[in-house]
């Protein structure tokens, strides 16, 4: 039986950990694969009187064709400025604008493309595996630290500490899964 000082610090490690996953979805979902996404214009920030306002509060953006996105402005004198905050985005897109509408067409990856594009993603499978793993020092350095002042039980220590590797392991598997889904997306031509 598990101490309730230690199943705080391991519930705390598992939410952290949890968070560490989602993060790394959301960092996926910018990563652009074969087929257009709104959710790869997350990140674009506009200028926009003077302050960085997320795309998405300043227009519609929507999938019309598979390699096709649109941004309708709400606001038609920001369509300029929508224009640029995408050619800046780095994501190698080239907006074009008719006045009302921006479209950005996407072009066909090539295979070395494709291939920097896994790599990138394995680069942010990793991080996430580091964070996750920097949580279970954290966490199972902090077990020690309460077993050691609170005089517990060294047996709950080892418990505890196995229950943290167990979440451990079951995030890095999620990362490791999501990896592999998205590099399938990436290499699917």
């Amino acid at each position: 039986m598990i101490p309730k000082e230690l199943q705080n610090i391991i519930d705390n490690a598992d939410q952290n950990m949890d968070e560490s996953v989602q993060y790394f979805k959301k960092e996926l979902s910018h990563v652009r694969a074969g087929k257009a996404q709104t959710s790869l214009l997350d990140g674009i920030k506009v200028d926009y009187y003077g302050s960085k306002t997320p795309l998405n509060q300043l227009a519609n953006v929507s999938a019309p064709e598979a390699r096709l996105l649109t941004v309708q402005p709400y606001d038609k004198s920001s369509l300029e400025d929508i224009e640029k905050a995408i050619m800046a985005g780095g994501l190698g897109l080239n907006p074009s604008n008719d006045g009302n509408l921006i479209r950005i067409p996407l072009p066909i990856l090539s295979e070395e493309r494709r291939q920097e594009l896994v790599k990138h993603v394995k680069k942010i499978a990793e991080d996430a595996r580091i964070s996750i793993r920097n949580i279970r020092r954290e966490a199972n350095d902090e077990i020690k630290n309460k077993v050691d002042k609170d005089s517990l039980p060294e047996d709950s220590r080892f418990e505890a500490e196995e229950e943290i590797q167990q979440s451990t392991d079951g995030h890095t598997k999620k990362v490791d899964e999501l990896l592999e889904s998205k590099e399938k997306e990436i290499l699917t031509v």
